[in-house]
């Protein structure tokens, strides 16, 4: 237990059967359950984890038969954490990417009752631009940018990190069965747990990589993945909580925003390639694609700030 409350660490695995026996080892001894999620490895995992549970009785194997992602192994953790009355759940990876002494910061706030979900955030200092491989920085950085705009959590950044930690109450609220299955899931659980008005907080952690790890995220495949999901993530949660839930106008400042901004910007274009192709175009041609780009600008930034602002309680 940590200051009376049981702690449950959810331990995702694919295929890490060179690493899986190091991250339990390093479990410090606080953590009341271990639950280790195979989503269906094609290795020794599952023998490695069996033989290292008939050791230590808090590790639990549960094994997936078939593959489910990473969302998918989550949520089999939350599922039995909430069965057996865990307090707090933190998630942990299987391939030594995420540190056990930074395990107090990420669940402290939420046995203070501080925070309802914790996030690691390995982007806090300068140190991550040396260790991170920087194409995935950048895409790191990339996606945490539209996900602050799509969750409307705009103090939380790295969200791609899938070290987490979260309150049983906020659990048992959350629609599991809704739970995004992919290497989106970060992104989509900030989306629900925004709807539903939970405090999130972002901690410092520190970045490991090169321990032999092998990510199975492949860049230009995920990124418009994900850009498509939180787009659609974005207007989920705009018509939820500021139309269905209550009513705020800030989504007309969106509506209105996007109205001006993307015509302006794209008859902006083309007035480009009508010069250069085509001949001379009329002085009021730029003048008002430049009003549009300006105004709907202008609405968005409005739009923006008035979510902060709602949202500002939430940190």
């Amino acid at each position: 237990m940590f200051d009376n409350a049981k702690i449950a660490v959810i331990v995702t695995a694919y295929n890490e059967e060179k690493l899986i026996g190091g991250v339990l080892e390093t479990m410090p001894d606080y953590a009341d359950r271990i639950y280790v999620v195979d989503d269906a490895s094609t290795d020794a995992t599952a023998q490695i984890v069996a033989e290292r549970a008939r050791r230590d009785p808090r590790i639990t194997l549960i094994s997936h038969t078939a593959n489910q992602g990473p969302g998918g192994t989550v949520v089999t953790g939350y599922r039995q954490a909430l069965a057996d009355g865990m307090d707090v759940v933190a998630v942990m990876a299987g391939d030594a990417q995420t540190d056990p002494a930074d395990l107090p910061a990420m669940i402290g706030p939420i046995v203070r009752g501080e925070a309802d979900y914790v996030k690691g955030n390995r982007l806090y200092t300068g140190e991550a631009w040396h260790i991170i491989p920087r194409y995935r920085y950048l895409g790191n950085a990339f996606l945490s940018l539209f996900t602050k705009i799509a969750s409307g959590y705009w103090h939380i950044a790295d969200s791609q990190t899938g070290y987490t930690a979260i309150s049983r109450d906020a659990l048992s609220r959350l629609p599991l069965d809704r739970f995004y299955r992919r290497y989106g899931y970060p992104n989509h659980m900030l989306v629900l747990l925004n709807v539903n008005n939970f405090r999130v907080r972002d901690v410092p952690i520190r970045p490991i990589y090169n321990v032999g790890e092998k990510s199975g995220i492949r860049l230009p495949r995920v990124i418009p993945t994900l850009s498509w999901l939180l787009f659609k993530c974005f207007w989920w949660r705009l018509r939820e909580k500021y139309v269905i839930r209550d009513f705020h106008p800030l989504v007309f400042f969106y509506l209105v925003g996007m109205g001006l901004f993307f015509p302006g910007v794209a008859f902006g274009l083309y007035l480009v390639w009508f010069r250069l192709i085509v001949g001379p175009i009329k002085e009021t041609g730029p003048l008002f694609a430049v009003v549009l780009v300006i105004t709907g600008l202008q609405f968005l930034l409005f739009a923006m700030w008035f979510d902060m602002d709602y949202n500002k309680h939430l940190r």
